[in-house]
């Protein structure tokens, strides 16, 4: 597997009611080029991974439309493109829509405590495309099994591709297909819905550090 191969099969996917950001145009807010330019986000990132011997995988459910929907990256917003080329040396992380920068406070709080790690994990989801609710595509859904087989055999390909060795699930979501990977998996809370301190305090746990003084820092204005 290489990443350009890994990318371009997730763009091959087309699904009812799934937003694919490496292959569909949102007709309200991207730019013409926004699948190339998400594409080459991702691509960039799966290459630094590899360079940097990542062998833990941060992972959520799937991408929400103020997140990864627009910048076709895991758990990552607008907010923290700039960041990425720090945290993972080698990434190319362009804004790929118009209008004002979106924030999400799920994102905001991963981004707080992946700056405090000595070397970081990949973040990716269970599902990595954005499921909505039909005739709405700013909503957010949980995937169905239908839709979580279409993916199956590139989240192990890329589980086995990178060598990971432990997943962190961001939620019970994702604790449950992490299993299947035959890795040591551990779960921590997510953040949204009033998760916030437990998921500070799993991620002090699993990783030896006190986030929590550091992402209390987080501006409240940013939202789920």
């Amino acid at each position: 597997m290489t990443p350009t191969a890994f990318v371009r099969a997730l763009a091959e996917i087309r699904l009812p009611q799934v937003f694919n950001p490496y292959a569909d145009t949102c007709a309200v807010y991207d730019r013409a080029n926004a699948p190339v330019v998400r594409r080459r986000n991702l691509t960039t990132l799966l290459t630094a991974a590899k360079q940097l011997g990542i062998d833990t995988i941060w992972m959520g459910r799937d991408l929400g439309y103020r997140g990864g929907r627009r910048t076709g990256l895991a758990l990552t917003d607008e907010r923290h493109l700039p960041a990425m080329s720090r945290i993972y040396p080698g990434t190319e992380s362009t804004r790929t829509t118009t209008g004002p920068e979106v924030a999400e406070r799920t994102a905001a709080e991963i981004w707080a405590v992946l700056a405090l790690l000595d070397k970081p994990p990949l973040l990716w989801n269970v599902f990595p495309f954005h499921p909505h609710e039909k005739d709405d595509p700013f909503t957010n859904r949980k995937f169905t099994s239908r839709e979580l087989r279409e993916v199956d055999e590139l989240n192990a390909s890329l589980i086995s591709w990178l060598g990971i060795r432990r997943i962190v699930s961001i939620g019970q979501d994702a604790a449950s297909y992490a299993a299947k990977f035959g890795v040591e998996v551990a779960s921590v809370r997510h953040p949204s819905y009033g998760g916030v301190t437990e998921f500070r305090e799993g991620i002090s746990q699993l990783h030896g550090l006190d986030v929590r003084k550091r992402s209390a820092a987080i501006g409240q204005s940013e939202l789920f």
